[in-house]
């Protein structure tokens, strides 16, 4: 009988994204994300201010090693790396590392149960590809398989993405998906109706990870992915750009995300922790955005920004 390591990394959720990727690229074969934001109660409509819930900053990040590899080595490895993120800036918080021995049927079922079908707007169900679910008339399913667990789709970060996502597209728009991971924001707009989409990643295994997923979902040929580095080089022009990546990253786009968009185009951003919310309103603003919402659910941020003809600095613009 196979058996594989599970290995808990206890860190603050700024660190999420990163020490996900550390552990995949030490070779796990899967991660799960344990994060209290995920079992808040429902949350408002789109433009509501989302209510104050206790939750706490830290996450457990769960990765799933074959036995072959030796747990010490990895552990001392990803323990490096660790570090290095600590002297990078990011936000850890007191950095915990536990392993334990699991058999192939509990490292399948250990890390599928903190991923089931979930309703997160009024029209968007999410649903695993492993599960028989029978959707009502008015729900529209994205079927996922996170694989590599570039994301389940249930973060607060996502939620928010497809709710704004939800709200501005009325059908047959242009769409650009900037770090695109699951690919769910792509299939969220090919179902709501967008006619063409292209999904961007810097990352080529997240590339693969999105198209496995887009072909889960019927109907989702209008989706082109490609590896990319934000909108560098993109020339397609978009009614409607999402990024849901972070805050660091985001205020390096905000201008060509202006120059590819329609007039009238909407910027959706999210992955926002509230600290760095400021200077990424900053930079769409200066860029030549309007905000028109602001969406909070504990301390993440999502926004949705619209093109206008006026950018900051720019005599008669």
């Amino acid at each position: 009988m196979n058996t594989w390591q599970e290995l808990t990394v206890t860190v603050h959720r700024e660190a999420e994204e990163a020490v996900s990727n550390i552990l995949i690229e030490t070779g796990s074969q899967g991660v799960a994300i344990d994060d209290s934001a995920d079992y808040l109660g429902p949350v408002g409509l789109f433009g509501e201010i989302f209510p104050e819930v206790e939750q706490s900053e830290m996450i457990t990040v769960r990765a799933y090693f074959p036995d072959t590899m030796e747990v010490k080595e990895l552990q001392k490895q990803i323990a490096e790396q660790l570090e290095h993120l600590k002297d990078s800036g990011l936000k850890t918080g007191p950095l915990g590392i536990r392993s334990q021995e699991l058999v192939e049927e509990d490292w399948a079922d250990n890390w599928k149960k903190y991923y089931q079908p979930a309703r997160i707007t009024h029209d968007l169900t999410i649903v695993p590809s492993w599960t028989d679910y029978e959707a009502k008339p008015e729900e529209k399913v994205i079927k996922l398989d996170p694989g590599m667990a570039f994301g389940t789709g249930t973060h607060p970060t996502t939620k928010m993405s497809l709710f704004a996502l939800e709200q501005v597209l009325r059908g047959g728009e242009t769409v650009l998906d900037v770090g695109t991971g699951s690919g769910v924001l792509s299939i969220a707009s090919s179902l709501l109706g967008a006619k063409e989409i292209y999904a961007y990643d810097l990352d080529e295994v997240a590339v693969r990870v999105a198209q496995e997923n887009v072909d889960l979902n019927e109907g989702t040929d209008n989706i082109k992915l490609a590896t990319g580095d934000l909108l560098r080089g993109v020339e397609i022009k978009a009614d409607v750009i999402v990024a849901n990546i972070l805050a660091d990253i985001l205020i390096h786009l905000t201008d060509d995300a202006y120059n590819l968009l329609k007039d009238e185009g909407y910027l959706i951003m999210s992955g926002i922790i509230s600290e760095k919310w400021d200077i990424v309103r900053e930079s769409a603003e200066k860029a030549g955005f309007f905000l028109e919402t602001h969406m909070i659910q504990g301390e993440w941020n999502a926004c949705l920004f619209k093109k206008t003809d006026n950018r900051q600095g720019v005599i008669g613009g």
